[in-house]
């Protein structure tokens, strides 16, 4: 709590035309004469009782005087100029020739109004009635009548200076509360605009959120409706972010969408806005655009600037936007049909690959509906069980026996039937279903691996594909160990198959994990190998147990000389760092004949067999006399880097 320490101010000043009457004052007022005699008495005492005697400290008056109310203005004035002012004053009412008690003490109030005033005054031209009249009801005006008793001085001098302290000490304090109040109503007026800021602006990329963006569409709509123009709304929707925020981070996907934010808020005009949607989806509120042509002109200007890659940590990140571009009023009278036609408008330039932009035409709304029904229902399906594996079988390349199935999942979808993973697995990925997904994939697999061994199906091994989030989620080898507990499958029967590119995106963190699957027994396969951007440094240091060609390779290779010769280096490429190959999209009799000749170690495809359902797959294993129990398909075979530590 703080204190304040009080102002001591005993200035006191006297002003009359007598001046006996000054000096009757000063002896009232003042101890120093009284001082001094007592001074005198104690060395006499001294010198008789050898000490001296003990007096009683005084209060001492500072008595300033003048004779004419001009000179005690005077004084006034140069006491509050000095930083040193009066108290109080006593004010004689009759001074001739000069300015009567009144017009002095209006003028000393004029000067300091903080001086407390006593009339002293035997003889008066005016009333007490005229006194109020014409300085008012103040309580800094005490009358005292001639002739004054010495006790009643004395305590008007000390009543009224003390009461000019108390008065300062209030306002000295009342100065430092409103002086409080004042930072405080500040802190709070900028605290509120941060509220309001945060209310309606991205907390991540600081631009307009969809509150102020709504906020500003409406204002657009009522000037074009008013002014007879048209204006522009483009959805800008980053393509492939998802890829990003997986592989490198959350941070980097951050530090990437503020460079976006940053390069589209550049294009635009002051009367234009750009605004986050929310994700990885811009707006552009081209107010300024007058037709379709500038709103092109604007879309591409984004392409161009988004080309530009962003350089996070040591890597240069590549990305582009599809955009979807609505224009009032044609394309829309309303916010809401505006804002569902750009986005239907975005969804069809995404269609054609990403990178471009698509202006609105009807049926693309059509589109964008199926597309949030589609999302519907895979929520649906999540929770329904509306899913089925098949399988597709991997086989010995030279002779011919199944060593393992991929297990793929279908959605059988109750108005739709049967719906590819190339459908949905996209829209599981972006609407955060994928794990869900993915672990049933692994507990579905796992238990159907152990059902065919109990039914006496030849034993093999289970390959299973990993999103990249699922990679990377803290809690996948708990969720592998359980699904291979409550099938109560051995680890040597379960494959991994990873994408070159989720594998590469952090090599070191890549390491570790499939160190630990490694250890547990778990097989691990680096899919579409030869697509991504594999480093050799890392490839021999990853404890993998094969790679899969991608099938862009095998579809030409018989007819491309150069595909053969990519196929032939990466057969050889995986042999020297003991890794076993499997070629996938083998659909041709001369595509098996050559990779037998590459010594390609396993294919899959149609050649052989689509994937099929449980019961016919089980049936084609028996009639196609599987191998049997696995033998040079074994892990410590694959010659992975911790093979030695299974068991």
């Amino acid at each position: 709590m703080s204190t304040f320490n009080t102002l001591v101010n005993r200035r006191i000043l006297i002003i009359d035309d007598n001046s006996a009457i000054h000096q009757d004052f000063r002896k009232v007022l003042s101890t120093r004469a009284e001082q001094a005699d007592q001074a005198a008495l104690e060395v006499l005492e001294a010198g008789i009782f050898g000490e001296p005697g003990k007096t009683a400290a005084h209060q001492d008056f500072e008595i300033d005087s003048a004779l004419q109310g001009q000179e005690g203005v005077a004084r006034v004035s140069e006491a509050v100029r000095a930083g040193r002012p009066y108290a109080m004053a006593f004010v004689d009412m009759r001074m001739p020739p000069g300015w009567d008690g009144l017009e002095t003490i209006e003028r000393l109030w004029a000067t300091d109004p903080d001086v407390q005033v006593v009339i002293c005054s035997a003889h008066t031209d005016y009333d007490w009635t005229e006194v109020v009249d014409r300085l008012g009801r103040s309580d800094r005006l005490l009358v005292l009548r001639k002739p004054a008793e010495p006790i009643e001085v004395l305590q008007c001098a000390t009543a009224l200076c003390r009461k000019w302290e108390n008065d300062r000490l209030v306002r000295d304090q009342v100065g430092r509360l409103e002086e409080a109040i004042q930072v405080r109503t500040q802190g709070l007026e900028f605290a509120n605009r941060q509220l309001r800021h945060l209310a309606t602006h991205d907390v991540l990329t600081d631009l307009p959120n969809r509150v102020l963006l709504d906020d500003r569409l409406a204002q657009a709509i009522a000037r074009a409706e008013r002014d007879n123009h048209c204006f522009a709304l483009l959805v800008c929707d980053l393509d492939r972010f998802k890829l990003i925020n997986d592989s490198l981070g959350h941070r980097a996907g951050d530090q990437l969408l503020r460079e976006v934010a940053r390069r589209l808020a550049a294009l635009v005009q002051p009367a234009d806005t750009v605004a986050r949607f929310g994700g990885d989806e811009f707006v552009l509120l081209g107010s300024s655009i007058v037709n379709s042509e500038d709103a092109m002109r604007l879309a591409s200007s984004a392409i161009e600037a988004l080309k530009v890659p962003v350089r996070i940590g040591n890597i240069d990140l590549h990305t582009s936007p599809s955009i979807g571009i609505a224009i009032y009023p044609a394309d829309g009278a309303t916010a809401d049909a505006l804002l569902a036609h750009a986005d239907a408008a975005m969804y069809a330039a995404k269609q054609q690959g990403g990178g471009n932009a698509q202006r609105y035409s009807c049926g693309m709304h059509a589109g964008s509906e199926e597309r949030v029904q589609l999302e519907s229902d895979l929520h649906k399906a999540v929770s329904l069980n509306q899913f089925q594996l098949y399988y597709q079988p991997k086989v010995d390349t030279q002779t011919g026996a199944v060593r393992s199935a991929e297990a793929l999942i279908r959605w059988v979808h109750p108005q739709r039937g049967i719906i590819p993973p190339a459908e949905f697995i996209p829209l599981a990925e972006e609407c955060g279903l994928i794990s869900a997904i993915g672990q049933w994939v692994m507990r579905e697999a796992c238990r159907q691996a152990r059902a065919w061994q109990d039914a006496g199906v030849p034993k093999l091994r289970m390959s299973i594909n990993l999103s990249v989030s699922q990679f990377r989620d803290s809690v996948l080898l708990e969720s592998i160990q359980r699904a291979l507990a409550e099938a109560r499958l051995e680890a040597r029967y379960l494959e991994i198959e990873l994408t070159e590119s989720a594998v590469m995106s952090d090599p070191e963190q890549s390491i570790r994990i499939l160190e630990q699957l490694s250890v547990m027994g778990v097989l691990v396969s680096v899919d579409d190998f030869g697509t991504g951007y594999s480093s050799m440094s890392y490839l021999r240091r990853l404890p993998i147990d094969k790679l899969k060609i991608d099938r862009v390779f095998i579809n030409e290779m018989v007819s491309r000389a150069e595909d053969a010769s990519i196929v032939r280096a990466i057969v050889s490429l995986a042999h020297s760092l003991h890794l076993k190959v499997v070629a996938e999209g083998v659909e041709t009799e001369a595509q098996l004949e050559l990779l037998k000749a590459t010594g390609c170690d396993q294919y899959q495809g149609y050649h052989f067999s689509r994937p099929l359902p449980a019961a016919e797959f089980e049936r084609l294993v028996r009639a196609a006399h599987s191998c049997g129990d696995l033998e040079d398909d074994d892990p410590a075979c694959t010659q992975s880097k911790l093979a030695a530590l299974r068991i």
